[in-house]
């Protein structure tokens, strides 16, 4: 069983389902709200559990309902938490709108994944026995830059999700060996839209890349090799929200198997499929049983 550790956000997600989404100034009633554990770290650890991995989550909630429910949504999808801290405060928290198509927009309030600035030295050793570290951006630089440099240190591969899109210090991107942007992320990140183009660009900092594609499914490039692409499994969405973790999750655990890469993108690709038929985040991801079935047919 592959050994994969988490260092990044947990949020709260605020959701509002609605026929369209409001434009700036416009008011809209909405036909639905929940609110659902989520946080792209959290998400990320959750997908990679239920994909059958052993999975750490490295992070932090505040010390009020929302921790609580956090915490516990982990525990039961079977994420150790021993290295997710409370604070004093609010937990983080996203509020999401979510449209008809299945699109979304989201805004997050980091609450206590500020906090999260370094890497603790009961963390290291944490990170030293994964096979597989996790990394985004919704917790400060500091700290997605130190779990880097800690993963490297111990030949722990480094799996980044440059989410929410930002420029990346050269130092962050000497440490990742798979860097996972979105066809956004990638352009934001290189000023290329082309997902071919930035992914060439991308590799001149990162040794592999994948670039998730939605719907149309993900192209894989690596230095020395020519670019892989993917498709996803045709479905109709209900909610996309968190379909790009559940991708991350899933593929980190594919990989650590030592599946081959067209085998794994295509996994995970059925894993996504599987989540966006859902509502939610968190609540969405699917069982490794399920991806199974899901990649036979």
């Amino acid at each position: 069983m592959t050994d994969i550790v988490v260092l990044g956000s947990t949020n709260m997600d605020l959701v509002a389902y609605v026929e369209k989404a409001p434009q700036r100034g416009e008011t809209v009633t909405g036909r639905e709200f929940r609110t659902v554990p989520g946080g792209k770290g959290a998400n990320q650890a959750i997908a990679a559990a239920r994909a059958g991995a052993t999975v750490s989550m490295i992070g932090a909630v505040g010390n009020d309902a929302f921790g609580s429910r956090l915490r516990a949504t982990l525990e039961h999808s079977g994420v150790n938490t021993d290295h997710l801290r409370t604070t004093e405060g609010p937990s983080g928290t996203a509020h999401i709108v979510v449209d008809a198509e299945g699109g979304n927009s989201i805004v997050v309030v980091p609450g206590a994944n500020a906090t999260v600035d370094r890497v603790l030295p009961r963390d290291e050793g944490c990170i030293a026995s994964a096979d597989s570290l996790l990394l985004q951006l919704e917790t400060p630089l500091s700290a997605v830059l130190a779990g880097a440099r800690t993963a490297r240190a111990h030949g722990v591969r480094t799996i980044l999700t440059p989410a929410p899109a930002q420029p990346l210090p050269p130092e962050l991107l000497a440490a990742t060996d798979l860097l996972v942007p979105n066809e956004h992320e990638a352009a934001a990140l290189t000023g290329l839209t082309d997902p071919r183009e930035a992914a060439a660009a991308l590799l001149e900092r990162v040794p592999e890349v994948v670039v998730t594609l939605g719907a149309a499914g993900s192209l894989y490039a690596a230095r020395g090799a020519e670019p892989l692409t993917v498709p996803a499994p045709r479905v109709t969405a209900v909610d996309s929200t968190g379909a790009g973790d559940t991708f991350v999750g899933a593929l980190a655990v594919a990989l650590g198997e030592a599946r081959p890469v067209r085998e794994a993108l295509s996994w995970a690709a059925t894993a996504a499929a599987l989540s966006v038929q859902r509502a939610g985040a968190s609540a969405s991801m699917p069982y490794r049983p399920e991806i199974e079935a899901g990649y036979a047919s």
